[in-house]
C-alpha cells in the first residue's frame, strides 16, 4: 500500500494536466504534419513553421513550468534516516554510475516505508554503500518518493548514524509515484491525430489538386463543351492556362493555342517552349541578339502525346505525379526533352526536332 507523510500527495489527473498533454500532442502533430505537406508542396513558410513551431513551445512550456519550479525549489526537504535493503549498479559508467537503491525511510514523525529509487554513486564511494547499512536521506514533503542519498551530512547526522539502528519495513509499505493514467496517453494520441489532420486539411488542395497526371493518358476526358482558357503576352514571353477539365494533350489543343499566338505575328522565333497539362509557356528569342531561336511552329505538336505516353509507362514511373516537355535549340540543334515524376523518381527522354526519341533516361 502507499502511504502518506505530511500534506495530501499533489494529484496528477487534472483537467490542466489532460489539457497540457493533449496541447503537446497536437503541437508535435502539427509539427510533423507542416514539414511533409510543406515538402510535398514546396511551401516554404509552412516547411519553416513546422520546425520553428516546437522550439516555440518548448520555449513557452518551460517558461509557464518556472513558477512551479521556484514553488518546489522553496519547499524545506525532510531529513531522515534510511537503511539501504538492496543496492545493484545499473550500468558500467567511468566515474559516476547509476545505482539502484531499495531503501527503508524512517522519518522522524511518521512511520516507516520501503522506496526504490536509482541515483548517481562515484567509484572511490561505492564500497560506503552496503547493504543493512544506515544513511541519511533527504525528500520533498508532498513527495515521498524522490528519496535522495546525502552523500556528506551534518555532523549532526553523521552522529546519527553511528548509533541507529533500524528495523525494515515490510515489502507491502511501499512509497512510489503515482503511475501515469492511460487516458493522458489516448489524449496525447487524439491531439497528435487533430493537429495533423488540421495541417493536411488547410493544405488539401495544394496536397490532392493535381494536374491529373496519374490518370491514364489513354483515358484522357475530352475537352468541356466550352472550353476557356487565359492568354497573357508580351514583347518577351507569353503564357496560356486552360481551364479545368482541359489538357495540352488533347488532340489537337496544341495546334490551336500555337495558332493562336503566331496569329499575325510573322515568324518570331522561340528561345524556350515549355508544356504541362494545362500550362504553356514560351520565351521569345530577343530581336536585337543573336541567340539561337527556332520557328514556334516547326515543333511536331503530334508527338508531343506519344513522347509523354512513353515517358510515363516506359520508363519506371508507375504513379506519375507531373510531366513537362522542354522544347529548345540551345545546343545548336533543335532539342526536346520530356521529364516525369513520380514516387519512383524522376525519368526522362530526349527527342531530336521531329520528335524521334534519341536518349531515354529511366527513374532513379
Amino acid at each position: 500500500m502507499t502511504i502518506a507523510t505530511g500534506p495530501p500527495l499533489p494529484t496528477h489527473h487534472t483537467p490542466v494536466v489532460l489539457a497540457r498533454r493533449f496541447l503537446t500532442g497536437g503541437v508535435v502533430g502539427t509539427s510533423l504534419a507542416a514539414c511533409v505537406v510543406g515538402g510535398i508542396v514546396e511551401n516554404v513558410p509552412l516547411f519553416v513553421t513546422g520546425l520553428v513551431l516546437p522550439a516555440v513551445y518548448g520555449l513557452l512550456f518551460f517558461l509557464a513550468g518556472t513558477p512551479r519550479r521556484a514553488r518546489e525549489a522553496a519547499v524545506v526537504p525532510r531529513t531522515a534516516l534510511a537503511t539501504i535493503e538492496s543496492l545493484e549498479a545499473v550500468r558500467g559508467e567511468p566515474s559516476d554510475i547509476p545505482v539502484r537503491f531499495e531503501l527503508t525511510v524512517a522519518p522522524d514523525d511518521g512511520p516507516a516505508y520501503r522506496v526504490e529509487i536509482t541515483q548517481d554513486i562515484n567509484l572511490v564511494d561505492l564500497s560506503d554503500y552496503r547493504p543493512r547499512g544506515v544513511v541519511v536521506v533527504q525528500y520533498p514533503p508532498d513527495r515521498p518518493w524522490r528519496v535522495r542519498i546525502v552523500k556528506r551530512p551534518t555532523p549532526q547526522w553523521e552522529g546519527r548514524v553511528a548509533s541507529a539502528r533500524l528495523d525494515s519495513a515490510p515489502g507491502t509499505v511501499r512509497v512510489a509515484a503515482p503511475p501515469e493514467d492511460r487516458d493522458f496517453g489516448f489524449v496525447a494520441l487524439l491531439g497528435l491525430l487533430l493537429g495533423a489532420v488540421v495541417v493536411v486539411l488547410l493544405f488539401r488542395a495544394d496536397l490532392f489538386d493535381r494536374d491529373d497526371t496519374t490518370k491514364s493518358l489513354s483515358a484522357a476526358p475530352p475537352p468541356v463543351s466550352s472550353p476557356s482558357s487565359t492568354t497573357v503576352v508580351s514583347s518577351v514571353s507569353a503564357t496560356v492556362e486552360l481551364g479545368p477539365g482541359q489538357s495540352f494533350l488533347d488532340k489537337g489543343e496544341l495546334d490551336r493555342t500555337v495558332g493562336s499566338l503566331t496569329r499575325g505575328g510573322g515568324a518570331r522565333q522561340a528561345l524556350t517552349v515549355v508544356v504541362r497539362e494545362r500550362l504553356l509557356s514560351v520565351v521569345f528569342s530577343p530581336t536585337d541578339t543573336q541567340t539561337p531561336g527556332f520557328d514556334l511552329r516547326a515543333l511536331p505538336y503530334d508527338r508531343f502525346p506519344a513522347l509523354v505516353e512513353e515517358a510515363t509507362n516506359t520508363l519506371g514511373v508507375h504513379s506519375p505525379r507531373a510531366w513537362q516537355i522542354t522544347a529548345d535549340r540551345l545546343t545548336g540543334s533543335l532539342t526536346i526533352r520530356v521529364v516525369v515524376t513520380g514516387a519512383e523518381g524522376t525519368a526522362s527522354l530526349e527527342a531530336e526536332g521531329q520528335g524521334k526519341v534519341v536518349r531515354r533516361v529511366p527513374a532513379r
